[in-house]
């Protein structure tokens, strides 16, 4: 069992103890797939206010939905398509306070009102990304777009191997 003490105080807390907790739960696990399921759970127990947690895998050209906490998902997402395809094919963290002003938002859940989907890159190799939604507008700001980079720098070379061993 694990138990972690998560501090509810600032953003930056939060986010530097749920890096921790990470760490703690993926530091000598191999299986990705467990590790993105952990995380997943993880910023599902201790982040506010989401309606949907998880990742999506790029698997050829297309990313594959993974591990999550939520309602069932999108499965595929073209590369450039959506908030996840946009950040995929940018590389850069899409921080979105209103999905449906985003064009071509693809609605997995009708409820989601924001959108935080950082690209998992290890090296030169996109993984995949992390998605975050709310059914809140404007939920998501720069310190969640922070502590959700230095989430997936951590978790990226733990999780890179996903379908094959390192």
């Amino acid at each position: 069992m694990y138990q972690f003490d998560v501090s509810t105080g600032s953003k930056a807390e939060l986010y530097r103890d749920i890096v921790s907790a990470l760490d703690a739960l993926t530091a000598d696990e191999p299986d990705s797939i467990a590790n993105m399921a952990n995380a997943a759970a993880l910023l599902w127990q201790y982040l506010p206010d989401l309606n949907w947690a998880g990742f999506y895998r790029l698997v050829e050209d297309e990313l594959v939905l993974g591990p999550f906490q939520g309602k069932p998902a999108c499965i595929r997402i073209a590369l450039g398509s959506g908030v996840c395809g946009a950040a995929a094919a940018s590389r850069e963290t899409q921080l979105i306070a209103d999905v449906h002003a985003f064009p071509g938002h693809i609605a997995c859940d009708a409820e989601s009102a924001s959108e935080l989907v950082v690209p998992i890159v290890v090296g030169d190799r996109l993984i995949g990304v992390l998605d975050l939604d709310s059914p809140h507008v404007g939920h998501f700001d720069a310190e969640d777009a922070a502590g959700c980079e230095a989430i997936a720098a951590q978790l990226g070379p733990r999780i890179a191997g996903w379908g094959a061993k390192l």
